[in-house]
């Protein structure tokens, strides 16, 4: 498989990973209708980032990492329900925020200034961080896209660099499509969706809990 190939089939997989709507994906839809596109892009680049760690980690064998991180599987499942569940009740109590008005006097929705993309990034990396068991999938990809069971640092690369890429895209198709349907409804319809979307994060919480326990 050349390089070009094995970038487009990781880039591929990638999609695919962040496809399925799970908690990260809910977080993602939350933000951008509550800070704007640069608010889910934020947390759209941070998972990413995360799966790209991970997927580092896990083609470069580093076995030490892996292991102990593996090894804190259940505190780390811990940690992202205790932030999953914080995050749903933050979203359930908060009130919906004004919207300013411009020059001619129409609604302007918040959008979020670069300290608050930062700290969206940041709490994104750290959420998907507390997943181990990405190491795991990456681990087995990576055997199955090797050429010929050999995996060479630049295959590494070439692959982690298409997984980022496939979900990346993906991120940015979802933040492009909850952004076009945040400036199509009203702030009530808006207000109510993000309360369900703040019981989803809530309910996901509990489960990653109950995983850890």
């Amino acid at each position: 498989m050349s390089t070009t190939s094995l970038f487009f089939t990781a880039a591929g997989v990638g999609l695919a990973i962040a496809a399925p709507v799970g908690p990260m994906g809910m977080l993602c839809i939350r933000r951008t209708l509550t800070g704007g596109p640069r608010a889910g892009l934020a947390i759209g680049l941070g998972i990413a980032s995360g799966d790209a760690a991970y997927g580092l980690i896990a083609a470069l064998g580093l076995v030490g990492i892996s292991q102990f991180m593996l090894a804190y599987d259940r505190p780390l499942h811990l940690l992202a329900g205790l932030f999953l569940l914080y995050l749903g009740v933050r979203a359930l109590l908060q009130k919906p925020a004004a919207e300013s008005a411009d020059g001619n006097g129409n609604g302007k929705l918040a959008q979020i200034g670069r300290a608050g993309a930062l700290r969206a990034y940041a709490s994104a990396l750290l959420l998907t961080l507390t997943n181990p068991q990405t190491i795991i999938m990456f681990a087995a990809l990576f055997t199955t896209l090797a050429p010929r069971g050999a995996f060479s640092p630049a295959i590494a690369l070439t692959t982690v660099g298409g997984v980022f890429a496939g979900s990346i895209a993906w991120w940015c198709c979802l933040v492009t499509m909850v952004s076009l349907a945040r400036h199509a409804i009203g702030s009530r319809l808006r207000h109510a969706i993000d309360r369900v979307v703040g019981l989803m994060l809530a309910a996901f919480g509990v489960v990653e809990i109950r995983r850890a326990l």
